[in-house]
């Protein structure tokens, strides 16, 4: 029987899952780990032709892309290992990554962190700034006016920039790039809000699992390489509308319909034109046309996101037992 099932949703993430499965394979405990790799409709054929030995691996087709989250539960929903890992097609573990970060939560010591996340080396070598805080209602209105840049001892940014990550510790949230869950947790908290297409899904999850009395820890001596960015640097415009979105989802889940309301408000007439001129002006007008099509994509996406946070029915649970928006 597996100890730990990993799941990695795949979307033309090209040769960095095969680069994925090949560092798997080469861990310490290989022989404990069964993997899912869930295609989110890719077009680059880089779900075809997998293989992953001595292990067990899954493969499982999806026509469309139906988001991280869903694909996420999806994938989890195949096995039923102890602990649960989800993993980004562009994260290379280390020999001993799973290793460390079974130990830790087998520790009886541990018993009540819920989630762990490790120490995501880039590919220059430098540690990932990938803990993030807890946003208040008045961080996530201020952070769109780029107040958490301007004045950052004011406003500070949403991931913790001021620490090196270089020791291990609580934290709020780590990163859906490697997060690593008790199995029985992810269950009881109803896996990933599929509200949630691409983005804040994992911060959700970390606050509900610090909500139930579990902890999130960043245990720095385990590592990986996160090359970042594989899959939705080919969207940006798609990217842009794909956070926007999620960020006044989790507004509203989280701090109400009023915050959700002057965040739409202040995304568009604010961070948009300030985006798309900084954008323009440090970067090139192509990459400011992005985040006007981006934009687009965002506005034209309004009316649906409004009538599903706006309803007047709002009687149906959600998946953490909130109410559904």
């Amino acid at each position: 029987m597996p100890e730990i099932d990993i799941v990695i949703v795949n979307w033309n993430s090209g040769p960095h899952l095969r680069a994925c499965l090949a560092a798997l394979a080469q861990s310490a405990i290989v022989d404990r780990l069964q993997v899912v790799v869930v295609d989110n409709g890719s077009t680059d054929g880089s779900a075809d032709g997998l293989a992953f030995s001595p292990s067990a691996l899954r493969v499982m087709r999806n026509t469309a892309n139906l988001g991280f989250a869903a694909a996420s539960n999806e994938g989890a929903a195949f096995g039923d290992a102890p602990y649960l890992l989800i993993l980004n097609p562009d994260v290379n573990v280390s020999h001993n990554t799973l290793t460390l970060a079974l130990d830790f939560l087998n520790d009886p010591a541990h018993a009540q962190i819920g989630i762990i996340g490790i120490r995501l080396i880039d590919r220059h070598g430098r540690t990932h700034r990938s803990c993030a805080r807890r946003p208040t209602a008045s961080m996530l209105l201020l952070r769109t006016c780029f107040l958490d840049r301007l004045a950052p001892r004011l406003v500070p940014p949403h991931f913790l920039l001021e620490w090196d990550h270089g020791e291990t510790r609580a934290v709020d949230q780590v990163m859906g790039a490697f997060l690593l869950i008790r199995r029985r947790l992810f269950e009881q908290l109803g896996g990933f809000d599929t509200r949630y297409f691409v983005y804040y899904e994992d911060l959700d999850l970390c606050l509900s699992c610090v909500e139930q009395g579990h902890g999130v820890v960043h245990l720095a001596e385990a590592t990986a390489a996160h090359f970042g960015g594989g899959t939705t640097e080919q969207v940006k415009d798609r990217r842009f509308a794909y956070e926007a979105t999620s960020r006044v989802r989790f507004a509203a889940k989280r701090h109400g319909r009023a915050t959700a309301a002057l965040l739409v408000l202040l995304i568009s007439l604010v961070e948009v034109p300030l985006r798309a001129l900084h954008a323009t002006f440090t970067l090139s007008p192509h990459e400011g046309l992005l985040v006007l099509r981006g934009a687009a994509l965002f506005w034209r996406g309004l009316p649906r996101l409004v009538r599903t946070i706006f309803a007047s029915d709002r009687r149906q649970a959600g998946p953490h037992g909130a109410t559904c928006l």
